[in-house]
């Protein structure tokens, strides 16, 4: 069972085409469930995804925080609730593309089973402003150099990991930005698959770069410091 975790904030008008093509692109691929966590939306974000449970898709499961916790806080409500045992994380603003989500899958496939790990989309080609690209483009290189996590884009979206893993990494806000260093201290694979990404055609991006860069870098001391206090351990049992 697959486990879709869509964390969202005012994002009515992507509910329906978002649902409509995760079912397209996975109902011949294994069996899911769609988990829509409405973030504290000050529209009918959350009344939208009811209406798509009721009409269209009765695996859509809408959960809504009754105030705004943050990305990181929505997507971990999806993961205590998800009842799968492989998490798929994607935005809610439809630049990521469902289609995408086999090919993660494909690449999660090929790992040993009970491992830890985290399949990390990457927006080679993105659709965004020179500027927004820009900052990224920065902000992944000194995230890379300084905690080494194998990851060119780790803002995008689209990820696929264990649930259990998820649930073993200590949590903090603004954690989905480094999920990949986070697994990597746990001595787990990071594979990185190049997928599409979009033009949003509702709403507005909920990011601006003073917002990200004042509490990036605290996160990332915050994170170095956690690599530096953890030692992975191998079991050896060989009692039969």
């Amino acid at each position: 069972m697959l486990s879709i975790v869509i964390p969202a904030k005012n994002e009515r008008q992507n509910v329906k085409p978002l649902v409509n093509e995760i079912i397209a692109a996975l109902k011949d691929v294994a069996p899911f469930e769609i988990l829509y966590i409405d973030d504290g939306s000050e529209d009918d974000t959350y009344a939208e995804a009811t209406n798509m449970q009721v009409e269209k898709f009765t695996a859509l499961r809408p959960y809504k925080h009754s105030f705004s916790v943050g990305q990181s806080g929505a997507i971990r409500t999806g993961v205590l609730k998800a009842t799968g045992d492989l998490i798929v994380t994607l935005d809610a603003d439809g630049q990521n593309d469902p289609a995408d989500i086999p090919l993660l899958l494909a690449a999660a496939l090929k790992l040993p089973k009970g491992s830890d790990f985290c399949i990390a989309g990457y927006r080679k080609k993105r659709k965004d402003t020179p500027w927004k690209r820009f900052q990224s483009r920065i902000a992944n290189r000194v995230r890379s150099k300084l905690l080494g996590d194998d990851t060119a884009d780790t803002g995008c979206g689209l990820k696929v990991f264990p649930r259990k893993t998820f649930l073993e990494l200590p949590y903090f806000d603004h954690i989905h930005r480094f999920l990949p260093a986070l697994i990597k201290r746990l001595n787990g694979t990071i594979v990185v698959v190049e997928v599409s990404h979009r033009d949003r055609q509702f709403g507005q991006s909920k990011y601006n770069m003073l917002g990200r860069l004042g509490v990036g870098l605290i996160d990332m001391l915050g994170v170095m410091w956690l690599q530096r206090r953890y030692k992975a351990s191998e079991v050896i049992d060989d009692i039969d």
